[in-house]
């Protein structure tokens, strides 16, 4: 068993300060809910990346206590959640094993694919998207009074506009399962936002024990996510809680597979002239339409493999590569 370190513990300490305070941020600032939910997580990331597990078991529990102590026993239990998925998504960041184990040479060691993080990430993006809804109640009658606020600030600046009740109808049906897949296409880029600032962080301090890996080559889902992608969509046609669940599921692993439409497009465009005005294009077209966001979709979920990262062990002196499998 590792040895406690008092600096370690410390270091973990302040991360999980930090990320309670982050998660408490958001229940104070609801619209900033996601976005200060996500930057809780890049302590305990920076913590697990470059210290491993000891620190961020210290700060997962530093954050609950803090939580419980600034507002009650459920909040704590809600920031130990969110801050459970860095600290596990650090977790296998950080495992390796040697080579020889998968068929590669003996003095070589390799690490957890990205795509099986990947994997984690949107799974657990979708759980905290479904706890999240569960403990505020969401449902059809939440989101109608929210659209029939919204009818009525319209009524108020423009009396004269007519709104034709059955397409009110049809927009609260529409809104009920379009806002948990946006939450879960948000939840996850957010996540993996933080996973990459996380690790750049991490590598310029030299604290990294994971290698740099080269994202374009190296971010795919894993073909499993495939299955789970399909029924999330024959789900949601269900209807009722478990078309909501669904919701969430598809929100979480599209945006998985979008970002790994992207990272497959840079890498398929490297060494072209052209590269930079199509990659511009795309992304513009993508935040303005439907289609374009459609097709790096379905390039994600074409392009699906593992890419695993291999090092030297200590006595060898063989230069980092990259496998795929």
């Amino acid at each position: 068993m590792k040895k406690l370190n008092a600096k370690e513990l410390g270091i973990g300490a302040l991360a999980g300060l930090t990320a309670a305070l982050l998660v408490y941020g958001a229940t104070v600032q609801p619209l900033l809910f996601i976005l200060f939910g996500a930057l809780s997580a890049l302590p305990i990331l920076i913590v697990g990346l470059g210290w491993g597990n000891m620190a961020v078991i210290a700060a997962v529990v530093v954050a609950g206590v803090v939580g419980t102590i600034a507002q009650s026993v459920y909040f704590g239990l809600f920031v130990v959640l969110l801050a459970l998925i860095p600290a596990w998504l650090s977790h296998l960041a950080n495992l390796a094993r040697p080579a020889s184990e998968l068929g590669g040479p003996d003095n070589l060691m390799a690490w957890y694919p990205l795509s099986d993080i990947m994997l984690h990430l949107c799974g657990l993006a979708a759980v905290v998207i479904i706890v999240a809804g569960a403990v505020m109640g969401y449902n059809a009658d939440l989101v109608g009074q929210v659209v029939d606020l919204y009818v009525k600030a319209v009524n108020e600046q423009q009396p004269a506009l007519p709104l034709d009740p059955i397409a009110i109808q049809k927009t609260k049906s529409l809104m009920l399962y379009a806002i948990p897949v946006a939450w879960g296409m948000i939840w996850v880029m957010m996540l993996l936002a933080a996973y990459y600032v996380a690790t750049r962080i991490v590598a310029a301090s030299s604290r990294n024990l994971r290698p740099r890996e080269d994202i374009p080559s190296a971010l795919r889902m894993n073909r499993n996510a495939i299955f789970v992608f399909l029924v999330a969509i024959v789900a949601i046609f269900f209807g009722g809680v478990l078309a909501l669940i669904a919701a969430s599921v598809l929100g979480a692993f599209g945006a998985g597979f979008i970002v790994s439409g992207f990272a497959s497009l840079h890498y398929r465009t490297r060494g072209k002239d052209w590269r930079i005005p199509v990659l511009v294009i795309c992304y513009l077209m993508s935040f303005l339409l439907t289609l374009p966001l459609i097709i790096v979709l379905v390039l994600g979920l074409y392009d699906i493999r593992k890419a695993i990262s291999l090092t030297p062990n200590k006595n060898a002196d063989t230069p980092k590569q990259d496998t795929k499998i």
